[in-house]
């Protein structure tokens, strides 16, 4: 996230899932780009999960089952609000 650096993000998105009381994934380019690895990790999820992505192509490809479809800049402002 621009926004955000890569650091402080997985600080917050820590905090906010102990908060929250979840297991959040937090995932960056690797191998595989990060897009696929989301959409592949959502196709094999057996329970509920969000996902929070502002990008329309990965919510086609990872959100059909997700439990509730976030936006960054929605979930960004959550984290820091």
């Amino acid at each position: 996230w621009p926004n955000i650096p890569r650091d402080e993000l997985v600080d917050l998105v820590d905090a906010w899932g102990e908060r929250e009381g979840v297991r959040p994934i937090v995932v960056f380019e690797g191998e595989e780009t990060a897009d696929d690895r989301i959409a592949r990790e959502a196709a094999e999820l057996q329970g509920p999960y969000w996902l929070v992505t502002s990008d329309r192509g990965l919510r086609e490809r990872a959100g059909a089952h997700a439990e509730r479809v976030i936006g960054g800049g929605s979930f960004a402002r959550e984290l820091r609000g």
